[in-house]
C-alpha cells in the first residue's frame, strides 16, 4: 500500500537536503510501485550514467501501467525526462489517491 505524503513537503525536503531526499523518495516510491506489480529495477542504477535513463524509463512504464493504468509508459518517460521538476508531484498525487482508497 503506498504511503500518503504531502507533495509540498516532498519538494521542501528535496530542496533543503540538496536533492538527497529526492533520491530517497524515488527509492521509496519505486518500492511502492513494485508492490503494486511494477517492474522497476534496483535503485542503484540511479547513480550509474546511462543506466539511470533505463531506470527512469522502467519507473515511468511501471507508473503508467500499475498506477495510472493508461499504458502510456513512453509518454510518461518523455514527460519525466524533459519536465523532471513536476515528476514528484504527478507520481505522489497518484500514489496518494491509491493510499486514500486503501484507507477507506
Amino acid at each position: 500500500m503506498p504511503k500518503k505524503r504531502d507533495i509540498v513537503v516532498v519538494y521542501l525536503l528535496t530542496f533543503i537536503t540538496l536533492g538527497i531526499y529526492g533520491i530517497y523518495w524515488s527509492v521509496q516510491t519505486k518500492e511502492e510501485i513494485n508492490k503494486l506489480g511494477g517492474d522497476i529495477p534496483t535503485a542503484w542504477l540511479l547513480i550509474v550514467p546511462i543506466a539511470n535513463i533505463y531506470w527512469l524509463y522502467k519507473y515511468a512504464d511501471s507508473f503508467s501501467n500499475k498506477v495510472k493504468k493508461d499504458k502510456n509508459g513512453l509518454l510518461w518517460f518523455i514527460v519525466f525526462w524533459f519536465v523532471a521538476i513536476i515528476m514528484p508531484a504527478i507520481v505522489q498525487s497518484e500514489l496518494n489517491k491509491i493510499a486514500e482508497k486503501g484507507q477507506k
